[in-house]
């Protein structure tokens, strides 16, 4: 018996052994991150965790850190497959460290919009790129016996009304975009769990929609995995079941559970669709060795080589940066300049991932500043100057802080040390401490000395607070939430600031007390966040750009760190506009004008605006790049690594220009009324704007020719690419089954290596109006040395010349003469060849 049909048997032995409410408590949350065990089957207790950038376990706390990888927007620029399943690996290693058997990730929502909150956390405006990067990650992960939630299925593309807004979307556009990069990665990578998204689509909420669900996630795909909801996503107990929710989350208070029993009882619901949910959540368990009977699917003796994360971080995040401007050659920045300026907020203070459920606490954080130092030695004069600090509430204070849990008497109920002032407890409490018993949380630390003059605290959170320093109360009142998202408190909460005077050697001893209310959870889990932060007495803001601007000066060469903060780039909230916070703009244009040899680095996780781009000497898009932020950014700079990303996504010149803007609902309706026209699609058809970059742009440190193209019509399935990827053949369909067989040569015509991303698109003749005017069809990743040609082979799949048709419920081959066209961008198209596509 193979081990699959042993786990199989395993599963069947189980479900048979369990009745009704066994079979029930199979299918939500027993706390925030788990679900039970149940020692009668030999089934044990099953922990999901965050994970699209770093996995954080249980616990949110920056006592028990986790690695903190780039932002997916980052991976993306890699434009590197078997690079994103190396970072799948290390997120399985991090799981297993961390006590987790599923990642809920990776997030494959599309750039719809340059205004999406999430933007940061999904990886392209394209599905090809994301159906290819994603269906590589959760390889990677499955490969460490730790599963995956391919997410938010789907059309989850923007953050306002995220719970309720009903996405209209035409069903061509749904297929050929938004369903593509989940039908890849189902196909492609078998994940074991998918999750369902907030919000519905045109009509039914995601977490109870048969037709996807059901007919095409699971009858049409093949699709075996386990559907968990959004935390807080399923409502309807009888629809969510019918509708192929296999597990709501979190718990213990879900629509599952009692309800269940008695819809089922009622004759609401069929025992057989209990039966289909739990057996799916075995099969789950079983997968990751939690099962009795059940061989894991990974073997202890099968899991990949330890992965030095440190390391790979540092890989990752130098692959991903993107250089759109290098005038006259001035990066690298070799030999490295005897000054140095550098400049800006995000240089002292790496932004190194995005807000909301992506973010972790990292083991530590290299910043720009010290990885430059680092990287420069002793030898250099490098002049820091904060020039414009863009950040809109006070960081945590940067001192050690004493956490008590209090009941109602006052009474200790546990301790927790915090490196810094923050708490952020979801789930679970320090010390094993019950949510039920806890009243209030007292901070007392020590406002360390610093410069003379007026400090700053501040008090962020919702709720009652009591702000103390030195026995003086600046603070005794309620901060309530702004907007109706009821994840704000966490996610996007509120601040009141407080002045606070202290000599050049004096302290003071400050207490925040944070008074719970008396329902503390939230839909049945508890959730303690705050922060007390500070500020130490700085410039005004224009003697601050005027610091930068003497520094840049008197430098060789001046280096500014602009970017987001985490009120731009956050999960809960849409970007209003893509301008850079602060007088960010102001203090690059100023810096630049001072010195001609300005580099500028962009510090996000998606689209900004950047009006200076023609006046400065070099521009370096560096995303949210992880815990190693600076160390990649020196070797990058200094040419030990080449800049080797290119766009996952097209950034605009101007707000105006963006094809798609609006992400807000009306009446509770966000319409796609855009169709299939979205990134690189719809600019390809505008006339009088083009983008700043197109889609796929990027260099690096040398330059390359391309010099020929063939492609040859096969009519061979891709078996061996998903056998590759999955250990197994599939059967083979528009998606998977080879069109042509693409050959691209490309010549290195610089002075030294290089890596470059060879890009294939199909286009069109220009009868169908109805189809975009040209497509991704396949990429491939050469590396070659000085003078040195490499030839990039890129198999391009049928369904590249294939569109949804309603009427017929099918997909429809366009026959006829295509032009496939390779080179370096959606904008920057080398060579081209016609293909005729025949009749069947």
């Amino acid at each position: 018996m193979t081990p699959d049909a042993r786990r199989e048997a395993a599963v069947e032995t189980a479900l048979a052994r369990l009745d009704l409410p066994g079979k029930v408590a199979l299918l939500a949350g027993a706390d925030m991150w788990s679900l039970p065990a149940d020692e009668r089957i030999g089934l044990g207790r099953l922990v999901w965790s965050d994970g699209p950038a770093g996995v954080r376990g249980e616990r949110w706390t920056p006592d028990d850190p986790s690695v903190a990888l780039p932002s997916p927007t980052a991976l993306a620029a890699t434009w590197d497959p078997e690079l994103a399943r190396r970072a799948g690996r290390l997120l399985a290693q991090e799981a297993r460290r961390k006590g987790a058997h599923v990642v809920l990730a990776p997030t494959v929502n599309l750039h719809r919009s340059p205004r999406g909150g999430r933007h940061f956390e999904c990886y392209s405006e394209d599905p090809v790129l994301t159906g290819e990067i994603g269906a590589a990650l959760v390889a990677g992960v499955q490969e460490g016996g730790v599963g995956t939630t391919p997410k938010h299925f789907v059309a989850n593309d923007s953050e306002t009304e995220r719970y309720t807004v009903d996405v209209r979307v035409d069903e061509r556009a749904l297929r050929e975009l938004y369903l593509a990069p989940f039908e890849t990665i189902v196909r492609k990578a078998r994940p074991w769990g998918l999750m369902a998204a907030y919000n519905g689509v045109n009509g039914p909420s995601m977490s109870e929609h048969q037709e996807l669900n059901n007919r095409v996630l699971r009858e049409e795909w093949g699709f075996d995995g386990v559907l968990v909801s959004d935390w807080t996503g399923a409502r309807d107990t009888v629809r969510a079941a019918l509708g192929g929710l296999d597990v709501a989350m979190p718990g213990p208070a879900t629509v599952y559970g009692e309800h269940l029993v008695r819809a089922v009882r009622e004759g609401l619901v069929p025992g057989s669709v209990v039966d289909g949910l739990a057996r799916r959540v075995l099969r789950l368990a079983a997968r990751v060795g939690l099962l009795a009977g059940a061989p894991a699917a990974v073997p202890a003796e099968q899991l990949p080589a330890p992965v030095d994360g440190e390391a790979l971080v540092r890989e990752l995040a130098a692959r991903s940066f993107v250089l759109l401007r290098n005038q006259g050659g001035i990066l690298p920045l070799a030999p490295a300049p005897a000054r140095l300026a550098v400049i800006g907020a995000a240089a002292a203070e790496a932004r190194i991932g995005g807000g909301g459920s992506a973010q972790v606490f990292p083991t530590r954080v290299v910043s720009p500043l010290d990885g430059l130092r680092a990287a420069l030695g002793p030898g250099a004069e490098l002049v820091y100057e904060l020039g414009s600090d863009p950040r809109t509430h006070l960081s945590p204070l940067a001192a050690d802080c004493t956490a008590e849990l209090l009941d109602a008497d006052g009474t200790a109920l546990g301790t927790a040390v915090l490196p810094e002032g923050e708490v952020r407890w979801l789930g679970t409490l320090p010390g094993g401490v019950a949510f039920g018993g806890l009243s209030r949380v007292r901070v007392t630390t020590t406002v360390p000395a610093g410069p003379a003059g007026r400090h700053q605290l501040s008090v962020r959170g919702v709720g009652r607070f009591r702000l103390e320093a030195d026995g003086a109360v600046l603070f005794d009142d309620v901060l309530l939430p702004v907007g109706e998202d009821p994840a704000a408190a966490f996610l996007n909460p509120p601040e009141r600031r407080f002045d606070l005077e202290l000599t050049d050697t004096g302290t003071a001893e400050v207490t925040l007390t944070h008074f719970l209310p008396e329902a503390a959870g939230f839909a049945g889990f508890g959730l303690v966040s705050f922060t007390l932060g500070h500020a130490a007495p700085t410039a005004s803001a224009e003697e601050l750009i005027e610091r930068a601007v003497a520094a840049a000066r008197a430098a060789e060469v001046a280096v500014v760190v602009v970017g987001t903060t985490e009120e731009v780039e956050s999960e809960g909230v849409d970007r209003a506009g893509l301008r850079l916070p602060g007088r960010q703009d102001e203090l690059v244009a100023r810096v630049a004008a001072a010195n001609p040899r300005t580099v500028v680095v962009v510090n996000s996780g998606a689209p900004v605006l950047m009006p200076w781009r023609e006046s400065v000497a070099a521009v370096l898009l560096a995303w949210f790049p992880g815990q190693q932020a600076g160390e990649a950014l020196a070797d990058v700079l200094l040419g030990t690594v080449e800049p080797g990303g290119r766009l996952p996504t097209t950034w605009p010149a101007e707000e105006a220009d963006s094809p798609v803007w609006e992400v807000s609902p009306t009446d509770g309706r966000l319409d796609y009324s855009e169709g299939l026209f979205i990134g690189y699609r719809a600019w390809q058809r505008r006339s009088g704007a083009a983008p700043a970059y197109w889609f796929g742009s990027g260099t690096g440190y040398t330059d390359w020719s391309y010099e020929g193209l063939e492609a040859r019509l096969t009519g061979e399935a891709r078996q061996s690419e998903e056998a590759r990827l999955t250990g197994e053949a599939r059967p083979t369909d528009g998606s998977a089954e080879a069109l042509a067989e693409v050959t691209v040569r490309v010549r290195n015509t610089g002075a030294r290596p290089g890596r470059e991303v060879v890009q294939v698109y199909v286009a069109t003749d220009g009868s169908d109006r109805s189809r975009p005017d040209r497509q991704l069809a396949g990429f491939a990743v050469v590396e070659a040395g000085p003078g040195e040609q490499a030839t990039a082979r890129i198999t391009l799949p049928l369904r590249a010349v294939q569109s949804w048709d309603p009427a017929a419920q099918t997909w429809r081959t366009n026959t006829g003469v295509h032009t496939v066209e390779a080179g370096r961008s959606a904008g920057d198209r080398r060579l081209a060849r016609a293909l005729v596509v025949p009749q069947d």
